[in-house]
């Protein structure tokens, strides 16, 4: 498919509680360059270079990071930065930006949902695997979503059940979307890794114009009613947000569409994809020691082991102890055990400053 047939839309609405201390409402994960020597979202969208053109990349964010947003990505036309009025999770901002495509390219047009704060390593499988992906998308009337061959039984992580393949003029072998499934215990992780029919729900997909229209209009009709109100050029975007936006229900893409199409193909493919989702992710990404350890920052560490120690300010020094998570801020600390910082979110709802 041609580039000016194109769009990436790159969500970017989360608050990145789970990596606080340095995450916070006013720079949450997408901004931070704890991993890459570059902020998620600046990775993101040189990740695009060359296969989308600039004018085609779109970000939806809440308000309060509107500015942000402009100032880590000023090559992006102001109006392709499109503000959330409220959080309504991933399926409202998907229907928007299905929309605003729609305005822009037609109903035709290709778009690619991806977000702002995820890794790969492997770069230039994943735009192959992206080009792919539009290629497809264009050339059926399917929702393709990039999912990834899973490499260890993840429990952070939701799987789709992958089936026959489908013959496409792909590189990339895309099967027919059996079915998603939210995160599985341990237990059936590891099966699911054995039986080589999974792959990792990596929250990306591609689809024509058309094909989202006809999938919201079936699942989901009070989000059709905000991507036509969207698409419609007489109307202006932010006032349609206001007014739309508070009555809107939050749910996510997932619950709202992809649970309940029929017409999703799937990859499996392999580039390196993490969602880096708590602290725990980041010795996958990160340098470590002898001792399987991550420090970052004034930090000094004895006798520690499969640990992560970062600072950005005071000194910090660790002793006699595993798999723990230390954090420091100028204002703030974090103290965890590593295996639960998946409950960081349910520690700052009792704190009265974040």
């Amino acid at each position: 498919m041609k580039n000016k047939d194109f769009y990436a839309v790159i969500l970017s609405g989360g608050s990145g509680e789970r990596f606080w201390p340095l995450s916070t409402p006013d720079r949450p994960k997408q901004f931070l360059s704890v991993f890459g020597g570059k902020s998620l979202i600046r990775q993101a969208v040189d990740r695009l270079r060359g296969l989308v053109p600039t004018e085609h990349i779109l970000v939806v964010t809440a308000a309060s990071l509107v500015k942000a947003t402009h100032q880590e990505l000023p090559e992006l036309p102001r109006s392709n930065v499109i503000s959330e009025p409220c959080r309504r999770d991933t399926a409202a901002a998907v229907a928007t930006a299905c929309g605003v495509v729609e305005r822009l390219g037609g109903a035709d047009a290709v778009a690619a949902i991806l977000t702002a704060d995820h890794l790969m390593r492997d770069v230039p499988a994943f735009r192959r695997l992206l080009a792919d992906a539009a290629r497809a998308a264009a050339s059926t009337d399917d929702i393709v979503t990039m999912g990834v061959a899973p490499d260890y039984p993840a429990t952070g992580f939701g799987y789709i059940q992958v089936g026959d393949p489908v013959p496409l003029r792909t590189k990339t072998v895309f099967h027919r979307a059996v079915r998603f499934v939210e995160k599985p215990d341990a237990k059936t992780a590891a099966k699911y890794l054995a039986t080589g029919k999974y792959a990792w729900n990596a929250g990306m997909f591609v689809w024509k114009v058309s094909t989202m229209k006809a999938a919201l209009l079936a699942g989901a009709p009070a989000l059709a009613i905000l991507e036509a109100a969207v698409a419609d050029k007489k109307n202006r975007v932010p006032a349609v947000l206001e007014t739309l936006y508070p009555q809107l229900p939050r749910i996510s893409i997932d619950y709202a569409v992809m649970e309940k199409a029929k017409n999703i193909l799937v990859s499996r493919a392999a580039f390196g994809w993490d969602d880096v989702g708590t602290w725990s992710a980041a010795d996958r990404h990160l340098a470590t020691d002898a001792r399987r350890n991550v420090a970052k920052g004034n930090v000094a560490l004895l006798d520690v082991t499969d640990s992560v120690a970062i600072s950005e300010g005071p000194h910090v020094a660790v002793l006699g102890v595993n798999d723990l998570v230390v954090v420091a801020t100028k204002d703030s600390v974090l103290v965890a055990a590593k295996g639960r910082v998946q409950d960081l979110k349910k520690l700052l709802a009792k704190m009265s400053v974040k």
